[in-house]
């Protein structure tokens, strides 16, 4: 008798998430180079397996039950995991690995990034590079849930997995500021807690997937204006949208332009940045991630990732 990992092949997890993201079967079925009917009778085969059902079915659009979203869940998770099995086993073949993804946090300077992936590409090694972009607790999350095998701009936090390796990339001073035409701008120094609470911050959001992420220099009750990175705060607190602490370098040319006023406060913020990766006797780091801490260990490249742009 056939059991349910018999059915939940990476074949069918694959389907599934096909379906949920073209929206229908048809759509679907077109994607994967089926016939409707095809796909729709292996989706019914997967349902009978599991005795539940997947996919509503009573509009045109095929829209996950419950049970199919848990199922979708756990799928990408499966899948990910696979992908990082064959990561390493191709790693232990040749010593590069396929695939290398680099999370970076929007603390970090991505034009410096860029440079360093088109010098990392022009060694024409075997490994695809992979950029993802994190903020706060996700960058640190991507890697730790294996998601991503170096993080650039992470906050070390106090119990780190014995395979996790990492290197201090400075300290970024931050600055709080608001445009000229801000209520805060005329305000006398040094700006209270009790005044900053009256109006409106500016927020990157943590881009972690699960748990309730980190929240920075924000007081209970605050309005909020929450935006997706550093450079999106930028240009909100530029347009008088809120106020915020912002890296000093990035808020450098813009207030001396007169564009953003600098505004003492009764807190400061120094934020010590990291680097960090896997590396153990029994998953050793790859060339492709040994070429990147080789260039993170030197002073100008620490320095230039964590400059503005």
């Amino acid at each position: 008798m056939q059991s349910p990992k018999d059915w939940l092949t990476p074949d069918a997890l694959f389907m599934l998430q096909t379906i949920d993201e073209q929206g229908s079967f048809a759509a679907a079925a077109r994607k994967l180079n089926l016939v409707p009917s095809a796909l729709t009778y292996r989706v019914r085969q997967l349902e009978d397996a599991l005795d539940v059902l997947l996919f509503d079915r009573s509009s045109r659009q095929a829209r996950p039950t419950a049970a199919g979203q848990e199922l979708l869940r756990e799928a990408g998770r499966l899948l990910q995991d696979i992908d990082a099995v064959a990561n390493r086993v191709k790693r232990v073949a040749t010593g590069w690995e396929a695939v290398l993804t680099v999370a970076v946090d929007s603390i970090v300077s991505r034009s410096v990034v860029m440079d360093l992936c088109e010098a990392f590409l022009a060694l024409n090694s075997p490994t695809r590079l992979r950029i993802r972009h994190e903020t706060l607790s996700g960058t640190m999350a991507a890697l730790t849930s294996g998601q991503a095998d170096l993080a650039l701009g992470v906050a070390l936090g106090q119990h780190l997995a014995a395979d996790i390796q990492h290197m201090a990339l400075g300290e970024v001073p931050f600055v709080f500021v608001v445009a000229p035409q801000h209520p805060l701008a005329q305000a006398a120094e040094p700006l209270s807690d009790a005044q900053l609470v009256q109006h409106r911050m500016v927020a990157v959001a943590d881009s972690v997937q699960r748990g309730s992420g980190l929240t920075v220099g924000l007081q209970g009750g605050q309005d909020v204006f929450t935006v997706p990175d550093m450079q999106s705060k930028l240009q909100a607190q530029l347009r008088g949208l809120g106020a915020g602490f912002l890296p000093q370098s990035l808020a450098a040319p813009h207030v001396q332009q007169g564009l953003l006023v600098v505004k003492k406060t009764d807190q400061s913020r120094l934020s010590p940045v990291h680097a960090a990766w896997r590396d153990s006797r029994l998953s050793p780091a790859g060339h492709a991630l040994l070429w990147w801490t080789a260039q993170l260990d030197k002073p100008a490249t620490r320095q230039a990732l964590l400059s503005a742009g």
